[in-house]
């Protein structure tokens, strides 16, 4: 499915770092804002390791990218090693044995940094621990105090 630019798709919820997100929409990028290349893969795998070009190279140039300028700007200031100076995020799948497989991957792993950066999270609110909280607190302080006093060298009489 070629698409010509960024595509929305509906979805409910996202996962990430432990939170649910209530994202409603996912994008998809097109096949033409990102470029492909097959390299030899590192490690360990004998022979096939050392004839196939089985890992995948993907690079993506942000700023020539369809994406809003919102966007962009933050994928940009991401502290994120596989961005590059100009602007342009690498990624390097070579988990796979076979190439298509690895392909799958560094799409999959470009949408969901694009979709993580996409998300804004809810403002959070300023709470007060409650009366009855600060004074458990302070009661619980004392009673280590206690323990830690009695601790000491005893005084012989």
């Amino acid at each position: 499915m070629g698409l010509n630019s960024a595509e929305v798709v509906q979805s409910r919820y996202s996962y990430q770092n432990g939170h649910y997100f209530a994202s409603k929409f996912m994008l998809i990028i097109s096949e033409t804002e990102y470029q492909l290349s097959a390299i030899r893969a590192q490690g360990a795998g004998g022979q096939n390791v050392n004839k196939v070009s089985t890992a995948i190279h993907l690079r993506f140039d942000i700023q020539a990218s369809s994406l809003s300028e919102w966007l962009k700007d933050k994928l940009l200031n991401l502290k994120d090693s596989r961005i590059t100076d100009e602007g342009v995020l690498v990624l390097k799948a070579q988990q796979y044995r076979t190439q298509e497989a690895n392909k799958k991957d560094a799409i999959k792993r470009l949408h969901e940094i694009i979709n993580a950066a996409n998300q804004v999270k809810p403002t959070r609110y300023a709470t007060r621990p409650s009366r009855g909280a600060q004074k458990r607190r302070l009661e619980s302080k004392t009673q280590r105090g206690q323990v830690k006093r009695l601790r000491g060298k005893i005084e012989p009489d």
